[in-house]
């Protein structure tokens, strides 16, 4: 896996998930709608530590600086 997330890409991702996170764990979002926050949220938290979204190269979208 190359790497194709961006730093603010990952910042981004990683303030949504606290985000959703807060919203879940204040009760604002509950039942089957909690469920699937709580799902994406897990994604965008693995996908920022690795670096790595497995959709991008599908969507031909790289927002890793080059070296």
């Amino acid at each position: 896996m190359q790497k194709n997330m961006g730093n603010l890409d990952r910042t981004v991702r990683v303030v949504a998930a606290l985000i959703m996170g807060v919203l879940i764990g204040t009760g604002v979002v509950s039942g089957t709608l909690g469920y699937v926050l709580l799902a994406v949220s897990a994604v965008f938290v693995l996908t920022s530590l690795v670096s790595f979204c497995p959709l991008y190269p599908l969507l031909g979208i790289n927002t890793c600086p080059k070296k």
